[in-house]
């Protein structure tokens, strides 16, 4: 009898310890990264089965007020907060960029395979309502050789808040200054024209199923739904096509002189065969959190994401970050309490 006390105190006393390990994180924001957050989060739950980090895709703007109100433990965006956001929190916040990406033009343009060429103020200009046709002259100048039809273009933009947007803004905002002017930078805008999807999936789902549209989404997105996406007219006057490389060299200049709080613009950038609608993508933690254990959990999982797990990046569409910016946030990730 007391033999078998002992064995079923010894059982329940395993389950407590294994019980009390368990670590499970919540986090949320972006859609942009979504693909290697996911991959990420597994493969490090297979490394470490009691930590279970749990992501929710809803937007650059929705991860930004979660942990904001304290219902994530971190959050993660495109669009990196504004010093107004960061005072209304109340408590210091760490950026923390994890790969970059490239937000690329995407479009549904029956009988045309062919990859088209954009200008930033032809892209304003569609998305100000302005140019309103695919055989628009300003279109066809720029794609001599594609017989495009004169069907009416129909702009699909994001409805939720969105640091896709953010980025898509920051790129059009410094190449025409009506846009600039008009829509602004922010994760959620006044769009003067277009139909919103939600998320990067919602924007290429609508892409996908209606002819003559034109949208913008993370160059995954494309990839994965077997989108057409084209070329942009960079700084230096080349038109060039969002890849790994194209959006790696956007970020050499950045990587030279990155701020201490990691909150930079890399549109537009200069450079050869520079992709010039990219940028660094975030996570967001709260310096000073409560919990201990899951900050330690995290500093963890950032230490492997940013050494490992960027082996990811390329093959989910995205780029590594410069070994020089992984040095930086290595070192910052000290300001997280743990």
């Amino acid at each position: 009898m007391k033999m078998k006390l002992f064995a079923t105190l010894i059982a329940t006393l395993i389950t407590t310890v294994a019980t009390a390990q368990k670590i499970q994180i919540n986090g949320a924001g972006a859609t942009f990264p979504y693909p290697i957050y996911s991959k990420w989060f597994s493969d490090y739950n297979h490394m470490h089965p009691n930590v279970e980090i749990n992501y929710q895709s809803i937007g650059s703007g929705g991860g930004i007020r979660q942990l904001s109100v304290g219902t994530v433990f971190f959050g993660a965006t495109d669009g990196p907060m504004t010093n107004d956001q960061i005072y209304a929190v109340g408590f210091p916040i760490l950026h923390l960029p994890t790969v970059l990406g490239g937000v690329v033009p995407v479009y549904n343009i029956p009988g045309v395979d062919a990859e088209l060429r954009f200008t930033g103020p032809v892209l304003a200009n569609i998305f100000l309502g302005k140019i309103t046709r695919w055989n628009d002259a300003a279109i066809k100048n720029l794609n001599p050789s594609v017989s495009l039809p004169g069907a009416e273009i129909t702009v699909v933009h994001r409805s939720d808040g969105s640091g896709t947007s953010y980025i898509w803004c920051d790129y059009l905002s410094k190449v025409s200054p009506e846009y600039k002017k008009t829509v602004g930078v922010a994760t959620s805008v006044n769009w003067p024209v277009g139909v919103g999807g939600k998320g990067n999936e919602g924007v290429a789902g609508l892409v996908k199923q209606t002819p003559g549209a034109i949208g913008y989404v993370e160059r995954i997105y494309a990839l994965q739904n077997n989108i057409a996406y084209g070329s942009v007219q960079n700084l230096a006057g080349e038109f060039v096509r969002a890849s790994t490389e194209t959006v790696s060299n956007a970020a050499a200049g950045a990587a030279k002189a990155m701020p201490s709080d990691f909150r930079v613009s890399i549109t537009n950038a200069p450079g050869h065969d520079v992709y010039p609608i990219s940028s660094f993508t975030w996570l967001l933690f709260n310096e000073r959190p409560s919990d201990r254990v899951k900050a330690r959990t995290m500093v963890d999982f950032v230490r492997w994401a940013l050494t490992d797990g960027q082996r990811f990046a390329a093959e989910l569409g995205y780029s590594p970050l410069p070994k020089e910016v992984v040095a930086l946030e290595m070192q910052a990730l000290s300001r997280i309490r743990t």
